[in-house]
């Protein structure tokens, strides 16, 4: 007799609202032994203040695996239309206390 696998679909659902997405042009991560921090943020020139747009919480083995999943996309996005610039580095003066670094 054939052993048929069963495969699990996740379903999920997409709100109107997170459908449309939310700009930023500035990440800021953080971790604890715990968990990462994905702050994202939109700056704006001539305003006095960044606000965060949106903040999504990780554990470990998920932040190493959107990592992974973030190079493999990035190569395939490179193979279809060139390589992306790195652009010089952004110097922002912020420090929300803890690790921290910039992408």
């Amino acid at each position: 007799m054939e052993k048929q696998e069963e495969q699990q679909q996740l379903n999920i659902e997409l709100s109107e609202e997170i459908a449309d997405g939310t700009y930023a042009n500035l990440a800021i991560i953080t971790h604890s032994p715990s968990e990462f921090v994905v702050d994202f943020i939109n700056v704006m020139p001539g305003l006095p203040k960044a606000k965060v747009k949106s903040r999504i919480i990780l554990t470990p083995q998920h932040a190493k695996r959107l990592m992974k999943a973030m190079v493999d996309n990035i190569k395939k996005y490179e193979s279809a239309h060139g390589t992306i610039q790195d652009q010089e580095p952004v110097s922002i003066p912020m420090n929300f206390g803890g690790p921290t670094a910039q992408a």
